[in-house]
């Protein structure tokens, strides 16, 4: 036995020896163990069990933690939320009034300048209730807001401030109050600009954000608890900080090309796990849609089918193709020299461009030509038997006055 240990029992100190990683337990040594002395410090000795630490801790757990911890508490009930976050009242503050001023501004566009006119009396009243000042300055266009001497919630101002960020994005007024009166409500706001360089395609991939009819935005509101605002080039949320972190996650994959549909489809899922007590603590991975991702950039060519009816069999092989050079000797181009080739391709040339021009002047005449109505209805001329002459009688009588004078 060790001097070290030797003279630790004789005064019968607790030697602290270390259980597990970043862990000091104070336990008397037992009698008989090895331990190998690993000295840090003047002051303090720290030795290393070649027992297991589970088993120590199992030894000495009479020792560590007494039976009389266990017992089952007042407080212990299920009808209680130890979670639960109590309302911040003026009693709660003991240490009076704040020393320092805070306050923040915000600017909000042009646009936003009459709306903002007609609800500030509302958002005043709102802000007072925690102590909270707030000014509106349409020349320069900022919102500001600062703590006062009747200010007895810190966080106040910081709701304030996100409550004037939301009211900046075209958030309605009576929305953007809320924020104010439950602390497990925050506020986030998302720049998508900078996510896609192409503009045209930065409005398909936000118009994606919505979907058909505002479906898509609906769909992810219910799931996540948000409230969502696509404004422009920031896209706005407030509601619990689980659901903010989807929004976000839902929102910058939209801009990277990744449909929202496949989010939803996932939340939904996620959901309905949730009400299960049995998978409420196990892996939901075999649960969630795996998607992989498809190339789109070309076109998908079908595939060659090949012509399988039965042909005629032939013992000889098939004639080779004639060449580029073969068919120019057959057509004499061959033989031509560089002028007479460039002349050929030239009358080529013009005759292609006076058949386009023929046919575009086709094309122009055939709008001026009238086209046949339904309600148009052809006049049929009949023949007449009869047609007068020169003196008004008809041939009958003209044959008639041929027989009398032929019988005179």
């Amino acid at each position: 036995m060790s001097k070290v240990w030797q003279l630790a029992l004789s005064l019968e100190l607790s030697i602290p020896f270390r259980v597990g990683v970043r862990r000091s337990v104070h336990v008397p040594p037992p009698p008989g163990e090895k331990f190998m002395v690993a000295p840090t410090s003047f002051l303090c000795l720290t030795f290393r069990t070649i027992r297991p630490a589970a088993n120590v801790l199992s030894r000495y757990s009479r020792a560590i933690m007494p039976s009389t911890h266990n017992a089952d508490k007042p407080w212990d009930t299920p009808d209680i939320d130890k979670w639960k976050q109590e309302p911040f009242t003026p009693a709660d503050n003991a240490g009076g009034t704040f020393s320092e001023e805070s306050s923040f501004s915000v600017l909000f566009p042009k646009y936003r300048e009459v709306y903002l006119r007609e609800s500030w009396p509302l958002i005043t009243r709102s802000l007072e209730k925690h102590g909270v000042a707030c000014t509106l300055d349409l020349v320069s266009g900022t919102m500001t807001v600062r703590t006062t001497r009747k200010t007895f919630d810190p966080a106040a101002i910081l709701s304030a401030r996100d409550c004037i960020k939301l009211l900046s994005r075209s958030v309605p007024a009576p929305q953007a109050i809320k924020l104010l009166e439950d602390d497990n409500c925050a506020a986030d706001v998302i720049k998508i600009r900078n996510l896609v360089r192409n503009k045209e395609r930065f409005v398909k991939r936000r118009q994606r954000i919505l979907g058909p009819g505002g479906s898509t935005l609906k769909a992810l509101e219910l799931l996540t608890g948000c409230y969502v605002l696509v404004q422009g080039n920031t896209v706005a949320a407030m509601g619990p900080y689980k659901g903010l972190k989807e929004v976000r996650r839902v929102v910058e994959d939209c801009m990277a090309n990744i449909h929202p549909i496949y989010h939803v489809k996932e939340l939904m899922i996620k959901r309905e796990l949730a009400k299960d007590p049995e998978l409420v603590n196990e892996s939901w991975d075999r649960f969630l849609p795996h998607f992989k991702k498809r190339n789109l950039s070309k076109r998908r060519l079908p595939q060659n089918v090949t012509d399988k009816s039965k042909k005629t069999y032939t013992p000889f092989p098939p004639s080779q193709e004639k060449s580029k050079v073969d068919l120019q000797i057959e057509s004499g181009e061959y033989f031509l020299g560089k002028q007479a080739k460039e002349r050929a391709q030239k009358e080529q040339r013009e005759q292609a461009q006076r058949e386009k021009q023929a046919e575009k002047k086709r094309a122009r005449e055939s709008e001026f030509i009238a086209p046949k109505e339904d309600g148009e209805v052809k006049s049929k001329k009949k023949k007449r038997k009869t047609s007068g002459g020169d003196d008004g009688e008809g041939v009958e009588d003209k044959k008639k006055k041929k027989r009398r004078k032929s019988e005179d």
